[in-house]
């Protein structure tokens, strides 16, 4: 989306909102259109859908009024908010129908459109659900689970725990991409519109975007029967704030040998808590560090969880054990691993550099995420991903133009061998996860204009769109031009059709 200097202060979110998405997953807002643009929206997409079928990804140019939507002022301070000011809106979207009398979904997380990425924890990736209609319970809204954005698991059984995200016509959630969702069932004679839009976000966060008067994280306002995770909400939020990884946690008062003994429990709540008290602790909790590392394999996901935000605030003393955790046969308990790593952010860089070299492919694939969420600190990472860009494991390939994009224009020496991707690799996710990381780096890509400008006729319509995100920002006369001759060779009449060809 195009930066707004028209967007005040108060279209941003709160603190407490921001609280609110980082600990439940989403937030719900309102446009200030009025009634009769979602009535028209609403009109044009039933009319449209019932000649054509579901319109998916054309549907904002099938119903241009969308993009008045998506302009709103207070729309676009809330992506502002969690994800920065030159946040972009991903070409994959779809208009949900939830059909009269449907029995509605089971809960689920979004793929990223068929593909493998790794889930983040960090606000890179939202979503907006968009109602065109007036969307009551009993019309089968969108519902929510919320806080399990960090889980990959389902931790309740059923629907326990859901919230529906109804509300009046021009009501959008704002929810985390990876966000726990289902359709509800319809009661109803009428069909329900919901639209899924996808944006990401550019730029690593340097300060906080929203409206903030309290830098500093607070819980006091937070629900007490929401499962706590206050290492990992902490974390995010200094994320957000533009906090680099590696900041040491200020130690609070705490008993180190109870909560040690308290991991052994046989309730999974007071283990839960007993990690995340020990992240509290910062480095002064270091005896701890086997403790926790054994918790990264406990059958309860929150209790994981804790501990590995715990070992990433614990910093430099968990560094060597987690590394070694990144060979572990079990998937989730490597990926826990890579999650801690991250958080450790700057002293786990070199080993984490180190480990792109390891023989075991789940050890560099691991290591080469944990790198990219780092970001800008792990510019000294920058030689060791670059040795790996011809690695015979496409998931590390895939992996390493996050690293890449995350750190920014910094990584600038890579652009090269993304170059050489974009190109040559015969993997569609690396290709356009590499248009995406020259997109991210901008102007320093320039020397990547050609090679963008042929990717816009790329089979992978992925690559293709990133390909055009990444010629806008670098943003030379060149690109441009790249860009416009692009525009007139896909442009497309959204009104053409069977009965009106002319």
């Amino acid at each position: 989306m195009q930066p707004n200097s028209q967007l005040k202060e108060s279209h941003k979110l709160t603190d407490a909102q921001m609280r609110d998405f980082i600990v439940n997953g989403y937030i719900t807002i309102k446009t200030e259109l009025p009634r009769s643009v979602h009535e028209t929206i609403y009109r044009k997409t039933q009319e449209l859908t019932a000649k054509e079928g579901n319109l998916g990804n054309n549907i904002l140019p099938r119903v241009p009024e969308l993009q008045a939507v998506f302009e709103d002022p207070t729309v676009r301070g809330a992506f502002t908010s969690i994800l920065g000011e030159n946040y972009v809106m991903h070409s994959h979207r779809h208009p949900h129908q939830n059909r009269p009398h449907s029995d509605g979904q089971g809960f689920h997380k979004d793929s990223y459109w068929g593909y493998q990425k790794v889930r983040h924890h960090c606000p890179r990736w939202a979503m907006a659900f968009y109602y065109p209609q007036d969307s009551p319970l009993e019309i089968g809204p969108s519902a929510v689970l919320p806080g399990t954005q960090y889980y990959n698991t389902r931790i309740t059984e059923g629907n326990d725990g859901e919230l529906a995200l109804s509300g009046e016509a021009g009501t959008i959630a704002v929810i985390h991409f990876d966000l726990w969702h289902r359709a509800m069932a319809n009661l109803t004679d009428k069909t329900r519109y919901m639209m899924k839009f996808q944006f990401i976000r550019l730029d690593a966060p340097e300060a906080p975007e929203w409206n903030v008067t309290d830098p500093h994280w607070q819980s006091e306002d937070i629900n007490p029967a929401t499962p706590a995770h206050q290492g990992t909400w902490r974390h995010v939020w200094n994320w957000m704030a533009g906090e680099s990884n590696g900041r040491s946690t200020s130690p609070t008062n705490g008993n180190l040998t109870k909560h040690i003994e308290s991991l052994s429990d046989h309730d999974p709540s007071i283990r839960s808590h007993a990690a995340d008290e020990l992240g509290t602790l910062g480095e002064s909790a270091a005896e701890a560090v086997p403790h926790l590392i054994k918790a990264l394999h406990d059958d309860y996901e929150p209790v994981c969880l804790n501990a590995a935000y715990a070992l990433g605030a614990i910093g430099e003393p968990s560094v060597s054990q987690l590394i070694e955790v990144l060979s572990d046969e079990n998937g989730a308990t490597r990926r826990m691993a890579a999650y801690a790593l991250a958080a450790v952010g700057t002293p786990a860089v070199s080993a984490l550099s180190e480990a792109l070299q390891h023989t075991v492919d789940a050890v560099r694939v691991e290591a080469a995420y944990a790198l990219a969420q780092i970001g800008e600190a792990a510019e000294p990472a920058i030689p060791a991903l670059m040795e790996r860009t011809k690695d015979d494991n496409v998931e590390v390939r895939r992996y390493l133009p996050e690293a890449f994009g995350s750190i920014g224009p910094a990584a600038a020496p890579a652009v090269p061998d993304l170059i050489d991707s974009i190109e040559n690799d015969d993997d569609k996710q690396v290709r356009f996860e590499s248009a995406l990381a020259l997109a991210q780096i901008g102007p320093a890509a320039n020397d990547a204009v050609p090679v963008l400008a042929n990717a816009l006729r790329d089979e992978d319509r992925y690559v293709r769109d990133n390909s055009i995100h990444a010629l806008k920002r670098i943003g030379t006369r060149e690109a441009e031009s790249a860009l416009f001759d692009y525009l007139l060779m896909a442009r497309w009449c959204p009104i053409t059709h069977r009965e009106s060809t002319h």
